[in-house]
């Protein structure tokens, strides 16, 4: 809407509104980072993103199977973040042994920092947190330029409910957001369900009408863009 009203203010020769690529990454299972599934396949997808959505399962349905055989978000969110922290624990880890030689040369001065800095990573990788948890502003970021680490990817959590949850959220999704508060991580509430109704439907009137029956303002397509 902003890009509308300021074109109509300026009248420039041509509009370009802003372009986002979504690759759909399927799920990774236990093992991933070791090359379990299509592991290294999906991780080099992600690798070559500038952001994570990690749409995340909060509705129950006897009728749509989960490959877990149960739904809980906060165990199919751990599971792809420990993959994606082992597969960067091995970068930092093959790393460290070469600043580390560095440093005992002398050769480098900055040698000494991008050790400590690497180290500390590799600690709070252990701990089973995500790169992003750090206060990495606080830090000089230039030894983990290269490594192009998976975790320190800024993500969007994006709860799937059913139709009756997507005003208001569920149990589902307020443990989601307890879980990632620390991340400072958007969390939106989406009905894949419902969107697909939109899509399907013609014209915008149509879908503005289905929108006012569900008491929805925008379909959750927009919120997330603008996310």
């Amino acid at each position: 809407e902003r890009i509308d009203k300021l074109a109509a203010l300026v009248s420039p020769e041509r509009t370009v509104p802003t372009q986002i690529e979504i690759v759909d990454i399927a799920g990774l299972v236990k093992g991933a980072s070791k090359g379990e599934g299509l592991g290294n396949q999906f991780l080099g997808t992600i690798r070559n993103t500038n952001a994570i959505i990690h749409v995340l399962r909060c509705f129950d349905d006897p009728n749509v199977i989960h490959v877990d055989g149960s739904v809980d978000p906060i165990r199919d969110k751990e599971i792809i973040d420990t993959e994606l922290q082992l597969k960067d624990l091995e970068s930092v880890e093959k790393k460290i042994p070469k600043v580390e030689k560095m440093v005992k040369t002398g050769g480098d001065k900055d040698a000494k920092r991008a050790y400590d800095i690497l180290t500390l990573v590799r600690d709070h990788l252990l701990s089973g947190q995500s790169v992003r948890s750090l206060d990495l502003d606080a830090l000089s970021q230039e030894p983990l330029e290269d490594l192009n680490l998976l975790t320190i990817k800024p993500v969007i959590y994006v709860c799937n409910v059913d139709e009756k949850s997507v005003l208001t959220g569920n149990d589902y999704v307020d443990k989601v957001k307890e879980n990632v508060k620390a991340e400072g991580a958007d969390v939106l509430i989406i009905s894949a369900e419902i969107e697909a109704d939109i899509a399907s439907l013609d014209s915008f009137e149509e879908r503005q009408m289905f929108l006012a029956d569900l008491g929805l303002d925008q379909p959750g397509v927009n919120k997330l863009i603008k996310s």
